[in-house]
């Protein structure tokens, strides 16, 4: 075969299907994937909308050469039109002659997330920068999949027991696992840079300097006013000594990529919320923390080890009927954590009625007292110890603040844009000790650990699943995807070309095979067989 399906992003919110794409030739550090299923994610919509300055469609900083580059010819930066995809599973379908450690015929699946080959602001992936899985052949780099520091390989081995859809929807799961074990700075970062910045209304005690000179940073600076501060240096750990609400918003420019802001506000107050970059906490992992007294170590002290549950937590999961909440929601009553309880939040009644057919006998089996319902009905109650937020809402991110209790974990799942500013209540923040995560994309190790649930029997990531396409469809399901009308993952599967965007409840009518080879409504391996047989006769 020497041209394919494919479907293309060619420019801001312009996607189109090429059913002529050229199959890319194999050369001799490279592998051909034949791509068996890919899921589509909301993140998909955001490159759409953003395209080339997305901050995963700018170009390598560093790991590859620009000669290797050129080598590489699914690799598109900036304003090149781009195969989405990055939740695919695959089979090996060819390899170059310096292949070794990949076989034709291996079934993998694909962890995207290339975090060794760094963009200006964030990191190189698989359906970004490169064509990704939204194809029915795509090709990758061994020096693009094999991590050249741990050796670890970014095609992951996979039976052939897991239907495809299982399989690729160990991605998504494998974000939210990213999510809870990520593990969290909890001092200053050895041998980076330490900006120190004192209001010139406040004399600190001597604690806070015998502090800054055992500090471990190998760059440090010390500021007697915010006027002080260099353009445009970013530094790994800022502490600011002061209570102005403008100082932190200029100082958070200052935070480098997993940058901790230390607030140590000397029994001050803040006289207004502070606007914070919402998108810098989910992509760039910055944080802030703080003490109502004079020692910066307080302020660090609180850090949790990650953004996991803890025993006894109050859950709240807003936007839980969604793909992505689903998965939040279910990963809660699947934990084990001892005593948890969990709110599955949202506003859409027909999403909550299906949430609600889910999670009900999961929660009984696992023992988790849980609630689902429509806070637009019911009203969400202060206390919760941990809030997993997937909308994204700067205002409810704002509100999260006064729900949570003492000690509270705010996972903010929700894929702001970087820019995007939420006012927060920094009083709050630093006296009850309120912890605000978020993370992007997922690990080696996220993807093997889903892997190993899913193999086991422990989950089936199926249960997030609502519709199956070709590629005729994909259209569609971008739409419903972006305007949030999907009721759960949408699955792609590039070699049936006709079919369009089909969810599993209306397959009764539309594909009675198919339906009848599915288990209590959900997705099977055997569904998914008679779905490719059936479609490809239809194919021609």
């Amino acid at each position: 075969m020497t041209t394919q399906y494919a479907i293309q992003i060619r420019a801001k919110d312009r996607i189109e299907i090429n059913k002529a794409m050229a199959v890319p030739e194999v050369g001799p550090s490279q592998i051909l994937l034949e791509i068996e299923a890919c899921g589509i994610c909301f993140s998909d919509t955001k490159l759409m909308h953003a395209f080339e300055s997305h901050p995963r469609k700018t170009p390598l900083q560093a790991g590859l050469t620009p000669t290797e580059l050129a080598e590489i010819p699914t690799y598109r930066p900036g304003s090149d039109p781009v195969v989405p995809g990055h939740e695919p599973v695959a089979r090996v379908a060819k390899v170059g002659q310096k292949i070794t450690r990949f076989q034709v015929g291996q079934r993998v699946v694909v962890q995207t997330d290339y975090r060794h080959l760094p963009t200006k602001a964030s990191n190189a992936s698989f359906g970004y920068d490169f064509d990704g899985g939204l194809e029915e052949y795509a090709l990758v780099d061994e020096r693009m999949v094999i991590d050249p520091e741990s050796g670890e390989s970014y095609l992951i081995p996979v039976g052939e027991t897991p239907s495809a859809a299982a399989v690729a929807l160990i991605e998504p799961w494998a974000c939210v696992e990213m999510a809870y074990c990520l593990p969290e700075r909890r001092g200053i970062k050895p041998d980076g840079s330490l900006l120190v910045v004192i209001d010139p209304g406040l004399r600190p005690g001597a604690g806070l300097f015998e502090f800054i000179d055992a500090a471990p940073s190998g760059a440090k600076m010390v500021c007697s006013s915010i006027s002080a501060v260099p353009e445009p240096e970013t530094y790994d750990d800022i502490i600011y000594v002061g209570a102005d609400a403008g100082d932190v918003e200029i100082l958070g420019s200052h935070l480098g990529r997993h940058g901790i802001m230390n607030i140590v506000t000397c029994g001050q107050s803040f006289t207004r919320k502070v606007n914070i970059d919402a998108g810098r906490v989910h992509y760039d992992g910055i944080r802030y923390v703080g003490t109502t007294g004079d020692r910066p170590e307080d302020g660090y002290c609180w850090v949790p080890d990650r953004g996991e549950l803890r025993a006894y937590d109050k859950v709240a999961v807003i936007g839980a009927a969604g793909p992505m909440g689903l998965i939040h929601a279910v990963r809660t009553l699947t934990s084990g954590t001892p005593g948890v309880t969990l709110d599955a939040v949202d506003v859409d009644e027909k999403r909550l009625t299906r949430l609600r057919e889910v999670l009900t006998p999961i929660a009984a089996e696992h023992g988790v007292p849980t609630r689902v319902f429509n806070s637009n009905d019911t009203p969400l109650t202060p206390g919760y110890t941990y809030v997993a937020l997937m909308v994204v809402s700067p205002c409810l991110l704002s509100e999260i603040v006064d729900l949570a209790g003492d000690g509270a974990i705010v996972n903010t799942f929700a894929g702001f844009a970087v820019g995007t500013t939420a006012a927060m209540d920094m009083n709050t923040i630093v006296s009850r000790r309120i912890y605000l995560v978020g993370t992007s994309g997922s690990r080696i190790t996220d993807m093997e650990t889903v892997l190993r649930r899913l193999e086991d029997g422990t989950v089936d990531t199926t249960i997030s699943l609502d519709a199956v396409t070709g590629m005729a469809g994909v259209p569609d399901a971008i739409k419903s995807v972006n305007d949030r009308t999907s009721q759960g993952k949408i699955m792609v599967y590039p070699k049936l070309h006709e079919l369009g965007l089909t969810r599993l409840v209306d397959l009764e009518t539309k594909l009675p095979l198919v339906a009848a080879a599915m288990e209590g409504g959900r997705w099977t391996l055997r569904a998914e067989k008679v779905l490719l047989a059936s479609e490809r006769r239809s194919n021609g």
